[in-house]
């Protein structure tokens, strides 16, 4: 078992930014792959991004690309998502999620572990 618990989040306005933690426990993750999912009102949850845990490759959604920046810290076990320039359109609830292996899927069910999730409001 993995178990995930999300920080960071907030109120911040346009062009501002934030930065997201998720702290791991429960096994080592070097096999695994991290993500980082959102979810608007009324909208299927999203992809945003994901590192390898070994190696720290990593993979973005376009919409986010140059504004935000997966990175992860092996000895406090904890992967983050740094977002600059936010924009109103960036408000959901974000989840940090781990699967095992090496592929970074941009499916969620493609995820086993998921956790609770934290708010980012954007206001313009």
């Amino acid at each position: 078992q993995v178990q995930l618990v999300e920080s960071g989040g907030g109120l911040v306005q346009a062009g501002g930014s934030l930065t997201l933690s998720c702290a791991a426990s429960g096994r080592t993750l070097s096999s695994y792959v991290m993500g980082w999912f959102r979810q608007a009102p009324g909208k299927e949850r999203q992809f945003v991004a994901a590192i390898r845990w070994s190696g720290g490759s990593t993979y973005y959604v376009d919409s986010v690309k140059g504004r935000f920046t997966i990175s992860r810290d092996n000895a406090k076990n904890t992967v983050y998502l740094r977002m600059n320039s936010l924009k109103p359109e960036d408000t959901a609830v974000y989840y940090c999620a781990a699967r095992s292996g090496a592929l970074m899927h941009t499916a969620p069910q493609q995820y086993d572990y998921w956790g609770q999730g934290t708010q980012v409001t954007v206001s313009s």
